[in-house]
């Protein structure tokens, strides 16, 4: 989707796929449903011209594949692209399909039983009197809009060693609020202006504070390799800036290699070993589940979380995550692997759909 005066979000990995798709064999080309002329049934998309260094357009027909990048905020953009997908829903394959709603994700993912139990304890928001019922429960607790993505609208609630709990969290701007004590009979009115309803879910927080008061968690990164095969490209620590309540690298976090983080924490290489096995196996169940779930993906951005005691927690599934976590920890060739999988996934669904016509 276009963003103001027609600029695109994620130009510059659109401008990485160009570069190495040009050495693959394929051709990249980067369009929205504003660029579609429906009489012509073409699109005018953007390419990058690798001679100049410079974007240019062309009339092109729909591509063979379409790798859906597209973020939408407000009610008008995806207005825009409900109509788009439904228009052109048999004439574009994707190389991924649609998944859902964080509610109705953690009811799906709950039915896998070596899953279910990684999973922090998740009700929709029903009210404040269920909502510090499961405050008093649980301790400490997330606020999490049921669509949003980046870390926007969240809010953290806590007990405190004293009377009262700490709030905390981000807005709909990712702009930090400050923490605040505030005592039981005022969370209706400090939550009255947030319009939570049906769009909110209420999550138990794991403890994810390190000795400086900071966030963090990680992200994994699964995805299809050249055979079609899952493979987990990497994993790297996220910690958020002071007084944040998440650690996403578009709100200030700071990216921290995975073993980096995770020794700091334990301080034992063995324990470190066994929690990254841990992760690593719940990544790779939750990627090939959801694909049975919702058919054919391409890639899955995976947020975990350990607790003090070293278990792994899944925190959130994106179905279109970044990767500029690999870039920031130095990782070149893990990065290289990111941008360049989904492209190799590509190659081999057209090699294999060749090879099937021309056997039958």
């Amino acid at each position: 989707m276009y963003l103001e005066e027609r600029k695109l979000e994620e130009l510059s990995f659109f401008r990485k796929l160009s570069v190495h798709g040009k050495k693959m064999g394929i051709e990249v080309l980067v369009f929205t449903p504003d660029d579609i002329n429906e009489s012509k049934q073409k699109i005018q998309a953007l390419y990058y011209n690798t001679s100049s260094g410079k974007w240019q357009r062309k009339w092109a027909p729909f591509p063979e594949w379409v790798y859906d990048r597209c973020r939408y905020h407000g009610i008008e953009n995806y207005r825009k692209i409900t109509k788009f997908r439904s228009q052109y829903n048999k004439k574009l394959k994707y190389l991924s399909h649609p998944l859902t709603n964080k509610w109705a994700m953690h009811q799906i993912l709950s039915e896998n039983e070596d899953i279910a139990s990684h999973l922090p304890a998740t009700v929709r928001y029903s009210g404040s009197k269920e909502l510090i019922q499961f405050l008093k429960k649980h301790h400490r607790i997330y606020l999490k809009p049921r669509s949003g993505t980046g870390g926007r609208g969240i809010i953290r609630l806590q007990i405190t060693n004293g009377s009262g709990y700490l709030m905390q969290g981000r807005d709909q701007n990712r702009h930090i609020i400050p923490p605040q004590r505030v005592y039981e009979m005022q969370i209706p009115a400090k939550l009255s202006g947030w319009k939570l309803n049906d769009r909110y879910i209420v999550q138990q927080g794991i403890p994810l504070s390190l000795k400086d008061g900071r966030v963090h968690d990680f992200r994994m990164l699964v995805q299809k390799n050249g055979k079609g095969e899952w493979d987990i490209t990497g994993c790297a620590g996220r910690v958020g800036p002071r007084y944040s309540v998440t650690s996403n690298l578009h709100g200030g976090g700071t990216a921290v290699p995975m073993e980096t983080l995770l020794l700091l924490r334990f301080e034992d290489l063995t324990k470190v070993e066994e929690i990254k096995e841990e992760a690593y196996k719940l990544g790779m169940n939750v990627a090939q589940f959801v694909e049975e779930k919702f058919g054919d993906q391409v890639e899955m951005g995976i947020d975990l979380a350990v607790d003090p005691k070293g278990k792994v927690w899944l925190l959130e599934v994106n179905p279109k995550p970044s990767r500029e976590v690999f870039h920031k920890i130095g990782e070149a060739e893990t990065y290289r692997k990111a941008i360049t999988r989904p492209l190799e996934y590509a190659v081999w669904l057209m090699k294999r759909k060749k090879s099937r016509r021309e056997k039958s």
